[in-house]
């Protein structure tokens, strides 16, 4: 190659290395707010820069590592259930009242089941699935007779077992949570 090709050559490729060069930063340039160069390489941001907002999870969606198969998943954190079928669909997932003492993250049984009682705190309910003891004290989910939402909350003191959840949602979980349903009790 002649030294006049080779310059050429030369001239080519730094030519094309600018072409390149200016297209990625007019792509890093185009990017949504908040996604710039330090986003999507994984460097820090430049200082007086601020990070992107953390995306909130959504409080309805099923947690992962919650357990496989058709279960019962209650969310400590969350004062949440779900009700998982075999399949991996969310049947129905809302918020219950918690008790005033939590079962261990693990995974239970439904043990028992009662149509109406009275429960620890005194309050008549309806639909008790119990899956749990602690020291004595028999956690279940239940609904509160009379009342078309989750009845006050126990007395903190007491130590009560009864996780309240509305009728609408005592009758889904009742339908659902049958003898040997399993119950995945997360953080």
């Amino acid at each position: 190659m002649s030294a006049s090709s080779s310059g050429i050559v030369a001239g080519l490729t730094a030519a094309a290395l600018a072409t390149v060069g200016y297209l990625a930063h007019q792509a890093a340039e185009s990017l949504p707010a908040g996604l710039g160069r330090a986003a999507h390489t994984g460097a820090a941001p430049a200082a007086g820069t601020s990070t992107p907002p953390r995306l909130k999870r959504d409080p309805t969606a099923l947690p992962e590592d919650s357990g496989k198969g058709a279960r019962v998943v209650y969310s400590l954190r969350d004062d949440r259930v779900w009700l998982v079928a075999g399949d991996e669909a969310v049947s129905r997932t809302f918020e219950v009242d918690p008790s005033t003492v939590d079962p261990a993250p693990g995974s239970y049984s439904v043990t028992s089941r009662s149509n109406s009682v009275t429960g620890s705190d005194g309050v008549p309910v309806e639909h008790v699935v119990r899956f749990a003891t602690v020291d004595g004290v028999v956690i279940g989910f239940s609904a509160a007779v009379g009342s078309p939402t989750p009845a006050p909350p126990p007395d903190p003191k007491a130590r009560t077992g009864g996780i309240r959840e509305s009728r609408p949602d005592g009758d889904a979980m009742w339908t659902f949570a049958t003898i040997g349903r399993t119950v995945v009790v997360i953080r």
